[in-house]
């Protein structure tokens, strides 16, 4: 019987070695395959900002392509209306000219009455601002910055092309 354990166990620990080696390699497979999964989401990352830097660059370049044909195209503008405005009578070359700053005057009118408007009618309802914050937000409505870029820039422009030019 001690015989017949004693092989048994002889064989069992002659396999052992062979049952260590299935695990190591179990383990080192899982260990590779780990390494695999991250060098390939590295490699799809770098990849796709590779390709996000691209489309940028495309972008860029669409948008430069846009800026320089609008240039072009106004430029081709204001040819085509020097040209008609050589054979044009005096009455519509003025009249032409006066486009541009009626249209603007009637800008910056519009502009003003609509903010004056607003203006009184948050002054005569008094119940509108119960807080500095509500004052700030109807403040916000009355003068956007948008407003006030477009504005100053008019308003720039006019000065600057008007007065200081003629000295």
């Amino acid at each position: 019987m001690l015989s017949l354990i004693s092989t048994l166990g002889g064989l069992l620990i002659s396999g052992l070695p062979k049952l260590l080696d299935f695990f190591q390699n179990k383990a080192d497979q899982r260990h590779e395959l780990a390494l695999a999964q991250i060098q390939v989401q590295m490699q799809l990352q770098m990849m796709a900002q590779g390709f996000a830097a691209q489309e940028r660059m495309e972008e860029i370049r669409t948008d430069q392509i846009a800026m320089e044909t609008d240039a072009q195209m106004t430029v081709a503008a204001y040819d085509h209306d020097k040209k008609v405005m050589d054979n044009a009578s005096r009455w519509v070359v003025n009249f032409v000219g006066t486009v541009r700053p009626m249209v603007t005057y009637i800008f910056v009118l519009e502009l003003c009455a609509i903010n004056t408007w607003m203006a009184y009618y948050i002054y005569t309802r008094p119940a509108l601002v119960t807080s500095m914050d509500d004052l700030v937000r109807l403040t916000d409505i009355l003068f956007s910055t948008d407003e006030m870029a477009m504005l100053g820039g008019i308003i720039g422009f006019w000065f600057g092309s008007r007065s200081w030019s003629k000295k």
